[in-house]
């Protein structure tokens, strides 16, 4: 049975709207062509997103977004997607744009990666985007 699940790790957040975001998600997935396996979130502090970052990618710096990618060849989408809640404030208040607007684009983000789009080139980030904006549309609930 496909599952999205929600975790926190060494932090306290509740998702709002989950069965709608769960909808959301899977909703996106398939509009992808893809199915859906089992896809965990969790959400976590810049400091624990920091150390999965040095561990398993080398990279000493703070992200909001670590995506990993479990699906077995010719099986649905399976991944568990950290996200640092810290990064997704300070980047709204940034942008000036709600908070769950912000942890909305990064949720669709990491599933986008695990779809196999990529983001190092400027034209792949520009095409990630314009799929963001266009899921994000998509939303039939209240960010």
């Amino acid at each position: 049975m496909p599952s999205i699940r929600f975790f926190e790790e060494d932090i306290s957040y509740k998702l709002k709207n989950k069965p709608a975001v769960r909808r959301w998600v899977a909703e996106t997935i398939q509009a992808e062509g893809s199915g859906l396996t089992e896809l965990s979130y969790i959400f976590c502090s810049d400091e624990y997103l920091l150390q999965i970052n040095r561990q398993y990618l080398a990279h000493d710096t703070y992200t909001d977004i670590i995506t990993f990618d479990n699906s077995a060849p010719g099986t649905g989408v399976t991944g568990d997607i950290f996200i640092s809640v810290d990064r997704v404030r300070e980047n709204a208040q940034q942008f000036n744009i709600p908070e769950a607007d912000e942890l909305h684009r990064v949720m669709v983000h990491g599933v986008l990666h695990l779809l196999g789009y990529k983001d190092k080139t400027v034209m792949d980030k520009k095409k990630m985007t314009l799929k963001e904006d266009f899921y994000l549309n998509k939303r039939a609930f209240n960010s």
